[in-house]
């Protein structure tokens, strides 16, 4: 099967405000002397979107609420194969996130970011307008950076290479906060199986219930759980704690809850640096920024690794506010040669491009990070 690959799109620099100023490339982290307050407007973090009712005490206008209904799924279970088939989609680089092309009431297609940490799809005010989409009832949305009552309409049909999703209430949201023309989330993929290949740029869809087609190449599989529909992975450690992690692919930077940052720097002397992240509806947020020295997904260790933290609203909505947690961010995933997401099987694969003795390293000015592998089943 062949895949028609997008032209190479020029990489825009992402500076991060605080004591230090960044730029993120590709793997590569490098600090810069210096520092200027100079916040990103585009969204570091693209987005967690979170239909739900709104609670008592919200300060928030009178309007009607809506909760997004997901299938329910089966408990998680362990899987040593890479099963992904289907059809491969050519993925836009958009820093370290991917857009893929997708049809929407059969126009387009229209360059939409993959959000596996958004319980919904969204549209952009601008193509809802232009393809005259019907509008339903207002919804809360609990984004990165806030709780926002947003607009929502009426979507018959988006199509994501061979799959099909009919009938969706989708908020619609302003395509320079997310980024694109809109966001696939899990009401699109909650029943299929999605391959994001870093290297080649493309993304592959398939329908989670047909029987796959297990690669060659070896890969680590960490299990998960699932909670209002999110995948939750439970094999996952940061430093000597166990946590649990959301695998986001709409947020461009790793992002732990306070549970996890007090009990990582409780020894702690110096202070932490800042950053400034923007989320789906427009709002800025600073979050404390560290490193941390150890991160462990499955049986692969990443060493030196950059993390914000803050207790933003997807922690509380999936249950994760009160202990140790992260959202896995494609500043991480990106250094992977492909990350699979089986939300069916609740099944997450690594396949890392090098491992054991030939680690991979992000490097900054002071520090490295490094990835290595005590399984040999994720060399490649």
């Amino acid at each position: 099967m062949q895949a028609i690959r997008p032209a190479p799109i020029a990489s825009d620099d992402t500076f991060i405000e605080g004591r230090s100023r960044a730029t993120i490339e590709g793997h590569r982290l490098r600090t810069m002397p210096n520092p200027l307050p100079l916040p990103f407007r585009h969204p570091l973090v693209a987005a967690v979107l979170l239909c739900a009712g709104a609670p008592a005490s919200a300060q928030q206008p009178d309007a009607p609420v809506d909760t997004v209904r997901m299938p329910e799924l089966p408990a998680a279970e362990i899987d040593q194969s890479l099963a992904i088939g289907g059809e491969e989609i050519a993925a836009h680089k958009l820093r370290s996130r991917m857009t893929v092309g997708v049809l929407v009431n059969g126009a387009g297609p229209y360059d939409f970011v993959v959000d596996s940490g958004a319980d919904t799809s969204a549209v952009g005010s601008a193509l809802a307008g232009k393809l005259a989409l019907p509008e339903t009832e207002p919804a809360l949305l609990h984004g990165i950076t806030e709780s926002k009552i947003v607009d929502r309409v009426w979507v018959d049909e988006l199509r994501l290479g061979n799959t099909v999703t009919m009938g969706l209430e989708t908020p619609v949201l302003d395509e320079r906060d997310m980024g694109g023309d809109g966001m696939i989330g899990l009401d699109a993929l909650v029943n299929q199986r999605l391959m994001m290949d870093f290297d080649e740029r493309i993304i592959t869809v398939d329908d989670a219930r047909e029987k796959d087609e297990a690669m060659t190449d070896g890969v680590i599989v960490v299990t998960g759980r699932l909670q209002r529909g999110q995948l939750i992975l439970t094999e996952v450690a940061a430093g000597r704690e166990r946590v649990e992690a959301v695998v986001d692919t709409g947020s461009e930077i790793t992002i732990g809850n306070l549970a996890l940052r007090n009990r990582l720097v409780r020894k702690r002397s110096r202070g932490f640096d800042t950053v400034t992240v923007y989320g789906v509806t427009g709002a800025a947020l600073e979050l404390e920024f560290t490193v941390v020295k150890n991160l462990r997904l499955g049986s692969i260790t990443l060493q030196n690794v950059p993390m914000a933290f803050a207790d933003i609203p997807p922690f509380a909505v999936f249950g994760l506010d009160e202990k140790p947690s992260l959202l896995l961010g494609t500043d991480l995933m990106e250094n992977f040669r492909r990350v699979s997401l089986d939300f069916a099987d609740r099944k997450v694969r690594f396949q890392l491009r090098k491992c054991h003795h030939a680690a991979i390293t992000m490097r900054t000015s002071t520090r490295a990070s490094r990835i290595r592998a005590s399984d040999e089943r994720a060399c490649s």
